[in-house]
């Protein structure tokens, strides 16, 4: 794999900054602006975003009808393009702008000294404690090409920014707070970095209702959202004004500054403009949405952005198991997957009438996870779990661990258990082709594999019951199962669950549906995974640890999520991984088991495309029938190189 030739990996560093106000002192505003911008600078930042009217304070109330505060809000405006900042900084700051015997409040750009555009508020509150419409003209209509601080710029809000690959979009502070904002219009135009000037006074519970929309309005449009509003220094005649920032991305809180301080604030994200502008691709409606528009936005070209050295430094978690979350979150999505599998086999059973389910259990992970479900299952539709058969089936590897536990397990949640040893037919089998049981390689593993699903199929025929297959997703994506072997199934209740996953779901239902069975379950949990299809040690322990092999599952799982997910290139797959996984694995072994991924994952699509069925439980699925429609000749060059 080349190395990229460039930092950004598809991310933009931002800022929001909450300053320090002066209400109606310009000179001091402006040297306080331009001292944050200088600071972000010094972050390699590529926006900051300040409060609404933020060069003259947003509670001057009948001050705006004086002169004498609009010309030195134009002249600060001025000094601030004039003050020599770095050209890759854009800033969003927001002053009062008079055009033909009218006033708005507005949002002016300013990159490399340049004033890009300057964006009017569209939608002016005029009740209870606000009544900007006293002093300023809706923005709506205008669309002008003026003179404002020494510059020939456009005055409209229909116009957007780029900045290296980040499109900016603008609203100000109420734009936000109503049905249809203007970052609706401005995301279906290209936008994925929306920008919000406001000032938005404290009210008990409204911060919590604040982040709430910013939060929605982010995962709605799939975009990155900067929010700055004003603090300290704003009048307090009747109201407290918190300096609130938030920054998100498609919905998730990336930072938040501390509110109700008593000097100027900023925080920084790194945002992955890239991941948004993925998810949007892949999303059906929000291209519908996009034909439907009728409003045209032009984009300024605002430049490069800061060349930001996001490999010596990111801004932003990077989650080593995004498919298990930590914390309270874990339990609530466990509970939540484990309803879905449950729910998925009894509409099944269901539907063909059936009684009767037969899961082989090895007495690892992925068959135990499958049996519990097949007895929650069973419980839900009050069926006797003695019509679950469970059959485990030693074969030349298994252990004496697994198979105790296997039995062990059976036995304390009441199923019905048989035990089938493949030897003997596989032993013949192999005999038959002039297979040396000497020859420890694919055919006599996978002999293995199919002579256990032969039994199983042919004991649900002669039950009338159906098999429940046990392979997740991580296998899938791999191919690390026999095709028409553990491979084939008549349901496939794990099949959209990662193998990182799997665990944490034993062991929540151990704690919630299964406490007598809890000591045989946390010692499968710490079993070793293994298919067990090779000769065990001497000593009777495990010897063919799957990890060994393919390599940790927990990296497979990250590739998996961040390539199936994101669309992200192995390169900056690779860039995260290393950040996520930073002193557990080097530069190196990342690459390694990023190629292995890659080239199982494309070689192996054709045991994908005739997967059983099995119910989706989160963003990631691999089934040929939903999420992932892949030919089984795709070349693979292009991400292994």
């Amino acid at each position: 794999m080349t190395a990229m030739s460039q930092k950004d990996y598809g991310y933009i560093r931002v800022a929001a900054a909450s300053p320090r106000v002066y209400l109606a002192d310009t000179e001091r505003n402006k040297a306080e602006i331009i001292r944050i911008a200088e600071e972000t600078a010094k972050n390699e930042a590529s926006v900051v975003v300040f409060p609404e009217l933020c060069v003259t304070g947003y509670t001057c109330a009948d001050l705006f009808s004086q002169r004498r505060l609009l010309e030195a809000a134009e002249k600060a405006v001025e000094d601030i393009a004039g003050a020599g900042l770095p050209s890759g900084l854009l800033i969003a700051l927001g002053a009062p702008v008079r055009h033909a015997g009218r006033l708005y409040n507005c949002a002016i750009l300013i990159k490399g000294g340049k004033i890009l555009g300057i964006v009017p508020k569209i939608y002016l509150p005029n009740h209870a404690e606000f009544y900007e419409a006293r002093w300023f003209e809706t923005g709506a209509s205008i669309d002008k090409e003026i003179v404002y601080a020494g510059q020939t710029t456009r005055l409209s809000t229909k116009q957007l920014f780029s900045v290296g690959k980040a499109i900016v979009g603008v609203e100000i502070c109420q734009d936000l707070w109503v049905p249809v904002p203007p970052c609706t219009y401005a995301a279906l135009a290209g936008a994925n970095l929306i920008i919000n000037l406001s000032a938005s006074n404290e009210a008990l519970l409204k911060n919590d209702y604040r982040k709430q929309l910013v939060s929605s309005t982010s995962a709605r449009l799939m975009a990155g959202y900067v929010y700055s509003s004003c603090g300290y220094g704003e009048s307090t005649t009747d109201l407290v004004w918190g300096g609130s920032s938030l920054i998100y991305e498609n919905g998730v809180l990336l930072a938040e500054n501390e509110r109700f301080l008593c000097t100027s604030s900023v925080i920084y994200a790194d945002i992955d403009v890239e991941r948004m502008d993925t998810v949007r691709a892949k999303t059906p409606n929000f291209r519908d949405a996009l034909s439907r528009r009728a409003d045209c936005y032009g984009i300024v070209n605002g430049g490069d952005a800061f060349p930001t050295d996001f490999g010596s430094k990111l801004l932003k978690k990077i989650d080593a198991h995004p498919f298990v979350p930590s914390g309270p979150e874990l339990k609530e999505r466990c509970k939540e997957i484990l309803s879905i599998q449950v729910l998925g086999l009894c509409t099944r059973l269901e539907h063909i009438r059936c009684k009767k389910a037969v899961v082989g259990i090895s007495g690892g992970l992925d068959s135990t996870l499958a049996l519990l479900v097949s007895a929650l299952a069973f419980d839900k539709l009050g069926l006797d779990r003695k019509g679950i058969i469970g059959i485990t089936m030693p074969g030349f590897g298994t252990t004496s661990r697994t198979r105790g536990n296997a039995g062990e397990l059976m036995e304390k949640l009441g199923v019905t258990s048989r035990e089938i040893s493949i030897v003997p037919s596989v032993t013949k089998h192999l005999d038959d082709i002039g297979h040396s049981l000497d020859n420890h390689d694919a055919t006599y593993e996978n002999a293995q594999a199919r002579e256990r699903t032969q039994i199983l199929m042919d004991v649900a025929g002669q039950e009338g019951g159906i098999v429940v297959g046990t392979g997740d997703l991580s296998e899938l994506a791999l191919g690390w199962c026999t095709y028409n072997g553990d491979h084939m199934a008549m349901y496939g209740v794990n099949a959209s669950v990662p193998k990182t996953l799997v665990r944490a779901l034993v062991a929540f239902a151990a704690a919630e549906h299964f406490d007598g069975a809890q000591d045989v379950l946390s010692d499968i949990i710490d079993t070793p995974i293994s298919p067990e299809l090779l000769p065990a040690a001497a000593d009777g322990t495990i010897l063919q640890v799957t990890e060994d092999v393919v390599g940790p599952y927990e990296l497979h799982d990250f590739f998996l999520y961040n390539i199936m997910r994101w669309g992200f290139t192995p390169e900056k797959v690779k860039f995260l991984a290393l950040k996520a996984f930073k002193g557990r694995y080097d530069a190196a072994t990342v690459e390694k088991w990023l190629k292995t991924f890659c080239k199982r994952f494309f070689s192996q699509q054709f045991k994908r495309s005739c997967m059983p069925d099995g119910p989706k439980v989160g963003s990631v699925s691999l089934s040929p029938r939903g999420d992932w429609r892949m030919p089984s000749d795709a070349c693979a060059d292009i991400w292994i190189k």
